[in-house]
């Protein structure tokens, strides 16, 4: 697990790499994340949107912008925490990813930049 943690905000990863929706005959690579974000802040922040950087050891980089995360714009309360799920398909067997979420903080309508730290996305038969 990574994690980092930007003006009040703990964001904390793990990822798993997923062989029964891989297929490295036809060089695809599946990889889930689960995303835990903190308010560590005295004040409920909502999460508007996210950007990804998607990397494969290839070279190819991929970025992925969009509102809220799965759907949905969380609130997150002061010493909540919010948790979701999701995957990134690759077209090898090393990549990386990392990224930021924009927030606002509901109580000075301030939007902050929180970095979703890089972690590292390696099938299991590449570290033998």
């Amino acid at each position: 697990m990574v994690q980092k943690v930007t003006e009040g905000v703990n964001i904390m990863v793990e990822n798993f790499y997923q062989p029964a929706h891989s297929n490295p005959l036809n060089s695809e690579y599946l990889f889930a994340y689960r995303i835990t974000i903190e308010n560590l802040t005295a004040f409920p922040m909502k999460l508007l949107s996210r950007h990804w950087h998607i990397i494969d050891s290839n070279g190819t980089h991929r970025e992925v912008e969009g509102e809220g995360v799965i759907g949905q714009q969380p609130v997150i309360a002061p010493g909540d925490s919010y948790q979701y799920s999701s995957a990134s398909n690759l077209h090898s067997d090393i990549g990386k990813m990392y990224g930021s979420y924009l927030f606002e903080n509901l109580f000075n309508k301030k939007i902050i930049k929180v970095a979703i730290p890089e972690f590292l996305l390696i099938a299991p038969a590449k570290l033998n």
